[in-house]
Order: structure tokens, then sequence, then C-alpha cells
């Protein structure tokens, strides 16, 4: 299966992160939120960021441990299983879609800022064209996609932020009183009605497998973002309540246009226009590019069919995903009446909200080894627990309507999972490992693991050198006793001869000479008896816990990990190059408590499989 290329950097995932935000949460929406609650608006949108926050936390701890094209559903796939999968991907992919297309739409109000005289029709017809030359752009490289995102969201904060600097030596105090007129329950739903304005902000995750260095480039992008974002969003309200006269901004559709006439006249009115327009381009194309990443990722996982996972040769981009997303896009554009669907869109996406931090609890319950996030959401369980029950509230107050679509959309997703998906998906997922931990051993999987395993190679850039292939073929011993050193060089030696044309005796008379010349400890709790074996072309490794340890020599610590290598004189040099990856791999931090934690003698090899020392080449 062909993986799409890494080719967005820091800058992109800010500039998409970004982008995805800035529209009608800063364009439109502050005239709505001043009618609900006044200057306290102000609060509102600082409240919602609050709201969001541990969900990005969430969102980019799951990317970097899975990053993968599909993001939410991909989480809440391997997390709960196909069923809430299939949901979580159509509910995902609809959300997006259906916003990035309303963002198009949302160009009309500005449009007639700047075109007085422009019909219904045309600026529909302004929406198709954006939308077919962002599916183009899209279509011809995520790179090319990523780099224009870029641009427009470099150019739109520049000009919010001169919008702020201008503004903020013209604000009038008396415009602030009464700060809080309807009390402190419009303020709350106020901070409800703002709250999709940062909903962009977790759309990265979508396309986690096409950033460089997501460990580093997934978190950092998201913060730089949210912080950015948020900063223009409470100062720019701020200012245009302080420019403007209540009575202008309150149901405004377009607040920050009118307060830059306020301030500069008809050229501030075009200007932030203009900015209003690009906010709602970047929009839509951060939309294409993360939505159609969802089908993608479900046909890979066989519950859409093949053709929705095909990659462009060339190109390296998903045609047909991103075909189907902008087909959608297109239809609700021209046919659909769009304002009387955003709630259910919006309702869809604080359900996936929910459920992502519901997957990051499940994956760190279910001890997988293979789950490494080189980010970790801070007080934990805490935080992701109060985080859903908060979402859950919302959702229940907002309406028979959404939650009746929703409820569609699952049933519809049941449908498509036992009529078509269940017969082809045999991952196992996370929620399953949970439930495996207290039955017996022998009913246990490693799907999943296997998959993690592939992952973190794919995310690390880990290429396999000889050390590394002889580890994965290698007899690994897990004791869980504490045998007598001579009872174990024993079971070494019995299972070396099984491999080697040397005799048990050989060996066991090659080891105990080996440890009498001088100890192999060479720290507490760590061992690598080592010694030549006549012949040529031998080398062979057999790492071993002892849980319980072995005792080497009196009055010294039990030993824990031993590292047993053999080998013929003609495979000296290997010999000394296989002891330094051993010395990489044992002094990484979090060696010991991962090998000694490890359930099963496969834990304890992707332990060295999966660790950070320096490759041979690399």
């Amino acid at each position: 299966m062909k993986k799409a290329p890494k080719e967005l950097r820091l800058l992109d995932v800010f500039a998409i992160s970004s982008g995805a935000m800035i529209s009608s949460g800063i364009f439109v929406l502050p005239g709505l939120a001043f009618a609900q609650s006044g200057p306290a608006m102000i609060l509102a949108y600082m409240l919602a960021a609050f709201l969001i926050f541990p969900t990005m936390l969430a969102k980019a701890e799951l990317s970097t441990a899975m990053p993968r094209s599909g993001g939410t559903y991909f989480f809440i796939d391997r997390s709960l299983g196909s069923l809430l999968g299939i949901f979580a991907g159509f509910a995902n992919w609809f959300s997006l879609s259906f916003k990035s297309a309303f963002a198009l739409i949302g160009l009309g109000s500005f449009a007639v800022l700047i075109f007085p005289g422009i019909t219904e029709l045309q600026v529909k017809l302004i929406a198709v064209a954006v939308c077919l030359l962002f599916t183009v752009f899209n279509l011809f490289s995520v790179k090319v996609a990523g780099r224009i995102q870029v641009a427009l969201v470099l150019v739109l904060i520049a000009i919010l932020f001169a919008y702020i600097a201008a503004g903020f030596v013209s604000t009038q105090p008396a415009y602030y009183r009464p700060f809080m007129p309807g009390g402190f329950l419009s303020l709350i739903s106020t901070a409800g009605l703002v709250f999709v304005s940062f909903g962009g902000l977790t759309k990265i995750a979508d396309i986690a497998e096409e950033i460089k260095d997501p460990g580093r480039n997934i978190p950092l992008g998201m913060l730089l973002s949210f912080f950015v974002v948020t900063f223009i969003y409470v100062m720019a309200v701020g200012v245009t309540i302080g420019i403007l006269e209540p009575q202008r901004l309150s149901g405004s559709p377009v607040p920050l246009s009118l307060g830059a006439g306020q301030i500069m006249g008809k050229a501030g009115v075009i200007v932030l226009s203009l900015a209003a327009v690009t906010a709602f381009v970047t929009t839509a194309n951060a939309g294409i590019l993360a939505a159609s990443r969802t089908p993608m990722a479900m046909s890979r996982d066989s519950l859409l069919p093949p053709v929705f996972s095909r990659m462009s040769r060339k190109r390296g981009t998903p045609v047909i995903a991103i075909l189907f997303t902008s087909f959608f896009m297109l239809l609700v554009i021209i046919f659909l009446n769009i304002e009387s669907l955003v709630k259910t869109a919006s309702a869809l996406m604080i359900i996936l909200y929910l459920l992502d931090n519901v997957s990051l609890i499940i994956m760190r319950e279910s001890k997988i080894r293979n789950y490494r996030p080189k980010y970790k959401v801070p007080l934990y369980p805490v935080l992701p627990l109060l985080t859903a029950l908060a979402y859950l509230f919302i959702l229940f107050n907002m309406g028979a309507v959404p939650l009746l679509i929703s409820g569609i959309f699952f049933i519809s997703g049941l449908l498509i999972y036992f009529f078509y998906a269940r017969k082809k998906s045999e991952r196992i997922s996370a929620l399953m490992h949970i439930i495996e931990r207290i039955t017996a051993k022998e009913l246990q999987s490693t799907t999943l693991e296997d998959e993690l395993r592939g992952i973190v190679q794919e995310r690390d850039e880990i290429t396999e050198d000889r050390f590394d292939r002889l580890i994965r073929n290698c007899i690994l011993l897990d004791i869980p006793g504490s045998p007598p050193l001579e009872t174990l060089t024993e079971k070494i030696a019995e299972a070396f001869a099984e491999r080697w044309p040397v005799s048990k005796e050989v060996l066991i008379r090659g080891l105990k000479e080996r440890e009498s010349q001088s100890s192999t400890i060479v720290r507490p709790g760590l061992a690598i008896p080592h010694f030549i074996v006549p012949g040529g072309h031998c080398f062979d490794i057999m790492p071993v816990r002892c849980k319980r340890g072995v005792r080497f020599m009196k009055g010294k610590k039990p030993v824990h990990t031993m590292f047993v290598l053999i080998g013929s004189l003609d495979e000296r040099s290997y010999h000394l190059r296989a002891l330094m990856a051993i010395a990489n791999l044992v002094q990484e931090p979090d060696f010991e408590k991962r090998w000694m934690a490890a359930r099963s003698e496969e834990e304890l090899r992707d332990v060295i499989l999966l660790s950070g020392r320096k490759r041979e080449g690399r």
C-alpha cells in the first residue's frame, strides 16, 4: 500500500491549523456573540479556548503515537473498534466537508461589501470556482496546497495584527459598559456559540501521515496555532467592541469590516473584507485537505471500497478521496440551505471530541507496549475524563435535532458495519486489549501491537540494520523465577546448540571460562556474557530477562538483563559493533522500565527493535 509522502513542515502545520480556524469565528460570529452577551463575549472566546485546549492535547498525543491519515477516525477505530470507527469516519468527513462548504458560501457576505451589486447566484458560482481551484491544488500535491496555505495565512495574520494595532488606540472605555448585561448564563451560551471557532485547530491530525517529524511538529504546530489564534480572537473582538457603537455591532454579519471602516474608512472595509475572503478560502483549502484523508483511511481498513485509497503514482495524493469530498462540497454549495445544518455539524464535532478523549484513556489503559507517543497529556486521567464529561453536558444542551441527525449517522454506520465491513475487518481494538488483560494469556492477540510497531518504525524512520535482524530472528529467554547461574548457563547453551554446529558442552565450558576470567556484569542488573566459538561465519545473540534476577557473584546485586553473544573469530569486528549497539540500547532513559514491564517475549523483542539507538548506516 502506497503511503503519502511526508512534505509538510512545522510552518505548514501551523498554517493549516490556523487557516482552518480563522474564518467565520472571527469575521462573522462576533456580531452574534455580542448580541447575546455584550462585551463579555471576550470571556466567552477565552472560555471556548479553554474547552478546546484539552482535546488539542489529547489529539497531539494520539497523533504522535499514531501519525496516520484519518486522524480522529483512525484513533477511534483503533481504540474503540470498527463499529464506532465507521461512525467517527463519516461524522468527521461530513463535519469537515460541511464546514468547508459553509466557509465558501460565507464569502457572499463580504463580496457584497466589495461588490454591492453581486447576486446570490454569482456568490455560489464564485464558491464553486474556488472549490474547484483548491481541488486541483490538492490533487496536484499536498506540498503545493500546504505552501499556498502558508502564504495566505501569513498575509491574513498580518492584516489582523494591523487591525488590532490600529484599533487599540481608538477604543472607547464607555463601550465596554455594562460588561455582562445578560449575566453568567449568557456567557456560557455564547461560549457554546463561538466554540466552533476553534474547530479547525485539530484538523491537522487528519493529515499527520504527511507531516515531517510528527513527534515534534504536530504538538508544536498545534500549540503555536492555538496561542496565536486565541490571542487574535480575544484582541480582535476586544478592539471591535471598543470602536463600534453597540447598536452597530450587535447582530452584524460583518463586524470586523465595520470596525475597520470606523478607523480607516472605505479602504479599511475593503482590506478587512478581503482578509475575510482569504480566511474563508484557507478554511476551505484546509477542509479539502483534511476531510479527504478520512475516506482514504477507511478504505485502507476495508471499511469503504478500495477505490477510495487509490493514490496518484506521480503526486502521492488520494485522487478519488479528494474528488469525492469536493463533489459533496459542490452539492452542498449549490443545493442545500447550509445554515440549517451547521448546528448538526457542530454536534458531530463535539461527539468526536468526546470520543477523542475516551480514545486517549483507552489507549493508555490498554497498556499496549508499542503505544509510544512522543508527547503525553499532563494530568492524566483527570483532564481527559473531565473534558469528556464537559462535552457530554454541552451535547445534551444542543437540542433534539442535532442529536437526532447524529443518531442517524450512527445507525448508518451500524448498517455499513454489519452488511459490508464486519467480514472485511479483522483488527483488534485497544478496548479488546483491556479485556484481554483479565483473560487467559493464550487468548491474547498482537494485531494492534504489530500495527503500532510498524507505525513507530515509520515515524522514527527506523531502518533495520544487522543487529535488528539478529534480534528479530534470535532466541529470547524470559525466565520468571531466579534460577542458579549454572542452570541458566545450561539452558542458554542448549538453545544455542540447536542453532549452530557447536556442542552444548563446548558452549557451557566457554561461557563458564569467560565468566571466571572476569565478570561480564557491566553495570548493576546488566550482564553481557560472550565468548569465541570454533569455526567460522558464526554470530548470534540471545537476550535474556530474569524477572527475579540471577546471582553471578556473592555480594553483587542480581542480574535481571542479559545479552549473551557468541561468535567466531572472523566475526570479531561485528562482535564489537554489536556490543556498541547494546551499550546505546541500555543507555536509553526508559529502557529498564520498558524491559521489566514487557508482558511477553514479543514485547521484549519490540523494546529492542523500537529503541532510538543509532543504526548502522544512519
